[in-house]
């Protein structure tokens, strides 16, 4: 495959465990550019999650690719984050030294936009965070939106993970959400009800172990973390890489089983505020306005996971 045939995508994230590992797999694929990364508040302050970003790029080794830091407070509400999940740096359970690369001191939305306008309209955001930093670069500057070949969007779904209606990175800045979602770009929607699917159970990773390179064994360590704060919260077997799904979709699509759906954000709601109201049966009559992706080829999905990070090199 050619260079010109690699889907060129920045990801907007909050490192995150599921954020490192959609990082390592964008690195690793010779089907991805990465052309950026920028940082937003989420499962930790964007500090740290800037932080936690430079030191996945620091294991990937990945010098050349700008890392931006972007908006560290959502754009109406107050600030939340998911320690109970991802420890309180961000990224809890691995040990890793400070890294060389530092972030540059352009701020995430300038970078997204300045990209994005002198682009050919082919670059594809994959935002795995809360959605500020989008959101105030589509405010800032709305000649980006036909500059904007996809938005791959970690979040929402049919049911919550924060409250019983919102999943996190909706519900940390529905505003936001709003903006992007009433925006006319091609979207894509990973919400939980696929990426529920994904889910690293001890047999994944026993076969992620079995890689044996530096950012497999990473990987490993990242799972097992997450793994265990998902048992205690929520029962689960596994850890469920939701980020993850988002630049595993910008490599094969056809992993994933997808339906064109009208998704509305609720800002208004007592109980719902951040709930991705997606209409299934079509009932209000408005047209789609987002790709949902609902089905997984688990087997599939999980064997391109592992052919991708064997692209690293093996430990010497």
């Amino acid at each position: 495959m050619g260079t010109d045939d690699r889907r060129k995508i920045i990801i907007d994230c909050d490192p995150g465990h599921d954020d490192a590992i959609a990082i390592l797999l964008a690195v690793a694929s010779p089907k991805i550019e990465l052309v950026g990364i920028t940082t937003v508040a989420g499962n930790a302050e964007v500090d740290k999650t800037t932080m936690n970003a430079l030191k996945v790029c620091e294991i990937a080794g990945l010098r050349d690719v700008p890392v931006a830091k972007g908006a560290g407070q959502p754009l109406v509400r107050r600030r939340e984050t998911a320690s109970d999940i991802h420890g309180d740096t961000g990224m809890d359970g691995p040990e890793l030294p400070a890294p060389t690369k530092t972030a540059v001191s352009e701020h995430a939305v300038d970078f997204l936009i300045r990209e994005l306008l002198a682009s050919d309209g082919d670059i594809t955001l994959v935002p795995v965070g809360p959605l500020t930093n989008i959101a105030m670069a589509m405010r800032k500057e709305p000649a980006i939106l036909p500059k904007i070949r996809e938005v791959v969007i970690m979040g929402g779904g049919t049911f919550g993970n924060w409250t019983p209606a919102a999943e996190f990175n909706i519900y940390v800045d529905a505003e936001a959400a709003k903006i992007v979602f009433e925006s006319g770009v091609p979207i894509t929607m990973f919400g939980l009800d696929l990426t529920h699917q994904a889910l690293a159970t001890e047999e994944v990773q026993a076969r992620i172990k079995g890689i044996g390179n530096r950012v497999s064994d990473f990987v490993v360590e990242l799972l097992q973390f997450f793994m265990q704060t998902y048992k205690e919260v929520f029962g689960f077997d596994g850890a469920p890489i939701h980020d993850a799904c988002c630049v595993a979709y910008c490599i094969d699509p056809t992993l994933f089983g997808c339906r064109k759906l009208r998704v509305d954000i609720e800002t208004k709601g007592e109980f719902s505020y951040g709930m991705t109201v997606v209409d299934m049966l079509g009932v209000t009559g408005k047209e789609p306005n987002a790709n949902v992706a609902l089905q997984l080829d688990r087997d599939r999905f999980w064997t391109m996971m592992v052919d991708t990070l064997n692209n690293y090199a093996k430990k010497v």
